[in-house]
């Protein structure tokens, strides 16, 4: 089961990609497109050319596992970026944007700090 956590990488795919694309054929645009090494437990992120679908693909220790949604109406958002990499790498808040359809151009992040005053006990 894909857990999404701040632990993990999550690495978009900026091309289309055919839904009828499973386990094989999107290991192998990990590979061979995006550059990346399939087997080291980040999440790749995949969006059908009409956006109304997204499969993420993550390897745990036992094999792969696919999460797959399809929207019956609406488009999943695609991240802003360069059209120079296909890869993009978010964050785990935007990936769970991207799947409840919040639009990224309008959230905005509070500041936080990260770390407490020396003086605080």
């Amino acid at each position: 089961m894909i857990h999404i956590s701040d632990k993990c990488r999550y690495l978009f795919y900026s091309g289309n990609t055919d839904r009828r694309k499973s386990f094989h054929g999107l290991a192998a645009i990990v590979s061979y497109q995006m550059q990346c090494d399939v087997l080291n437990g980040d999440i790749y992120i995949f969006i059908s050319k009409r956006r109304n679908a997204i499969k993420l693909l993550g390897f745990e220790p036992d094999g792969f596992a696919i999460f797959y949604k399809r929207l019956e109406k609406g488009t999943f958002e695609i991240p802003v970026h360069d059209n120079k990499s296909s890869t993009i790498t978010i964050s785990d808040n935007e990936l769970i944007f991207i799947l409840k359809g919040v639009a990224l151009k309008r959230v905005k992040y509070r500041p936080r700090y990260s770390q407490m005053p020396a003086n605080c006990v």
